[in-house]
């Protein structure tokens, strides 16, 4: 080991702290048998957790988000997989930008795309309604979904494909019976982690909710404006909960180290 190996492990130990920190805290918080926010907690309890049905807000914001993240996570597949594939597959002039273009909603701030979303909405009058919530999360979900299922159609193998053409398949079967369950695991991953960004999606969705159409970071963010009860602890610890067992699902399926590191990458 090097002289900067224990320095380099300490330093990386220090940041997986300080990243993680914040979200043991809110879990601990959430087991308070206390009306009030105070660590270290003096024994733990499932009051807060009980006390959420009791405010139905959340649970209407929680069925809304998970909604709202199902299914414009589908619309962003239906339209990510037939991208991914020709920009897996082909090499037309404008490749390179229209791939710019699909990603280019995870460089835009969400601070500016709720704002240029609440005038677009505020002019065609869909301000405040369910369709202008998928629309708006139907662009920043986009780019994960087609991350991930264009990491699997880069690295499929074709020969299989050909093999199936050859013993006479069109192109209906091929892509029902050859094509998509080869590339399942990236699809299935690229909708899981785009459910994800839209259900814990705040900055943006807090300029276009609207009473009766709050997702539940919004609700949660509301509430919080008014109330310091551990109330709201309680609803981020189960949403910390349903976020990493989406993830765990992720790693099973597809493997986090190969999402993050781009593997579909290599063959463009």
């Amino acid at each position: 080991m090097s002289r900067n190996g224990p320095l380099a492990l300490s330093f990386h130990a220090l940041f997986v702290v300080f990243m993680t920190a914040p979200i043991v805290v809110v879990c601990l918080v959430a087991f308070t048998p206390e009306g009030f926010l105070s660590l270290p907690v003096n024994g733990f309890s499932l009051r807060w957790f009980r006390a959420i049905a009791d405010y139905p807000e959340f649970i209407n914001a929680f069925w809304i988000s998970i909604w709202l993240g199902a299914v414009s996570s589908l619309i962003a597949l239906l339209f990510a997989v037939p991208a991914a594939l020709a920009i897996a597959r082909h090499r037309f002039r404008g490749r390179d930008a229209l791939s710019a273009l699909f990603l280019s909603p995870l460089m835009i701030p969400h601070v500016v795309l709720g704002i240029a979303f609440l005038r677009f909405f505020t002019q065609t009058g869909l301000s405040g309604t369910f369709p202008a919530l998928l629309i708006a999360h139907l662009v920043i979900v986009f780019p994960f979904a087609l991350r991930l299922t264009l990491a699997a159609a880069t690295g499929m193998d074709r020969s299989v494909e050909m093999a199936a053409v050859s013993l006479g398949a069109n192109s209906w079967t091929l892509f029902r019976r050859v094509t998509l369950p080869l590339i399942l695991p990236g699809v299935v991953s690229g909708w899981m982690l785009a459910f994800i960004q839209s259900f814990d999606e705040v900055t943006m969705t807090v300029f276009l909710a609207a009473p009766g159409i709050e997702t539940l970071p919004v609700r949660m963010f509301l509430y919080i404006q008014d109330n310091i009860d551990p109330l709201v602890t309680s609803v981020s610890a189960c949403v910390i909960a349903i976020t990493m067992i989406a993830l765990i699902l992720l790693d099973r399926l597809y493997g986090l180290e190969r999402v993050l590191a781009g593997h579909g990458d290599r063959g463009r």
